[in-house]
């Protein structure tokens, strides 16, 4: 299964980024930048850069002035023309430290807004707190949890719907300090086994697609399809059901997906 862009977060505090362009399209692309810390520079410093945006009207100008900052290297997004862009920008739902970009891949600017806007309503505020109290926990959750399966296990069931720390829970961040005390007792192997509708991953129900973000192990049909699989966790250890251990003693801790092909 393909994806059409590498989603990355770029990191360009007190670095310059080339910024080519007027009027309305090229202030958003200023504020862009100065929002993520970046220094916009004029098309002169571009030997000083590792990214740049143009935005001016014309395409015939607009691939001239891309052409050349590629030629020296640069990385280069130009507004509203996906085809000369290597890479796009994505609409931003911000619960600093927490990013959620949202693209299209330069389809529709306007899809990915109105899906920001939708998510603005469903994150908590809090969310971003929750994020950074969870950063300053790491060495009271790496001496409590020394073994790093079980500390991604305890946060798992903790992050999970429902769970002590549910990141929708916009009060989560206030049971933070009761989960270091305790974060032991929900860190529990849990087996759960989905019957497949069918081989379209579109048709998996919203619990069988949490199931799957969620699982630490993944015995599956020998024909279930590698585009469902890839719902899951990139971690995930995945094996097809012929190999499922046959002594309970040997079943994997965490929580354990059987996936069963609709055929079965």
């Amino acid at each position: 299964m393909t994806i059409r862009s590498l989603p990355l977060f770029h990191r360009i505090e007190g670095r310059k980024v080339v910024l080519v362009g007027e009027g309305a399209m090229a202030e958003a692309k200023r504020r862009l930048i100065e929002r993520a810390g970046g220094i916009p520079v004029s098309e002169a410093e571009a030997h000083h850069a590792h990214l740049a945006f143009v935005a001016i009207e014309g395409e015939a100008r607009a691939t001239r002035i891309a052409t050349g900052l590629k030629r020296a290297g640069l990385l280069v997004n130009v507004a509203d023309m996906p085809n000369l862009c290597d890479f796009t920008t994505p609409s931003i739902c911000d619960r600093d430290p927490v990013l959620i970009a949202i693209g299209t891949g330069g389809a529709s600017a306007g899809l990915a807004k109105h899906l920001r806007l939708r998510l603005e309503l469903l994150l908590p505020r809090q969310l971003g707190r929750l994020a950074s109290g969870l950063s300053d926990a790491r060495d009271a959750l790496r001496r409590r949890f020394p073994d790093g399966d079980a500390r991604r296990q305890a946060l798992d069931a903790a992050l999970g719907e429902g769970g002590t720390l549910d990141p929708f829970d916009d009060g989560a961040i206030d049971k933070l300090p009761a989960f270091l005390e305790g974060a032991g007792s929900e860190n529990r192997p849990e087996t759960f086994e989905i019957r497949l509708s069918s081989h379209d991953p579109e048709e998996l129900t919203l619990r069988q697609a949490r199931l799957l973000g969620r699982a630490d192990t993944i015995f599956h049909d020998d024909d279930v399809p590698a585009e469902i699989l890839a719902r899951a966790r990139a971690d995930a250890v995945r094996r097809p059901s012929g190999h499922r251990p046959t002594d309970p003693d040997d079943e994997p801790d965490g929580l354990t997906l059987i996936l069963r092909s609709p055929k079965s």
